[in-house]
């Protein structure tokens, strides 16, 4: 049964990269702030997968709920694709 935690958080592991990867290809500024959000709820899952439950819930929370909400607010008070 040990095997399958350890393909769970390779399969996270690989989740995060191409997240982090399309976020930083990404020209829309929305769009990358949805692939950060995604990013740390599978980091989220990924503390989950090892058994640390208190660390997953606080970057349920902080990072991806709060620091989502205000990167939504800081991208409409700004211009939403950038300049290339």
């Amino acid at each position: 049964m040990e095997t399958y935690g350890g393909i769970i958080q390779v399969v996270l592991y690989a989740m995060q990269i191409a997240c982090a990867i399309i976020a930083l290809q990404a020209r829309d500024l929305l769009v990358a702030l949805a692939m950060l959000t995604i990013f740390s709820y599978l980091s989220a899952l990924l503390m989950l997968a090892m058994g640390a439950v208190d660390v997953a819930f606080t970057e349920a929370v902080v990072g991806a709920g709060i620091t989502g909400v205000y990167f939504v607010l800081a991208l409409y008070k700004t211009s939403r694709r950038t300049q290339a």
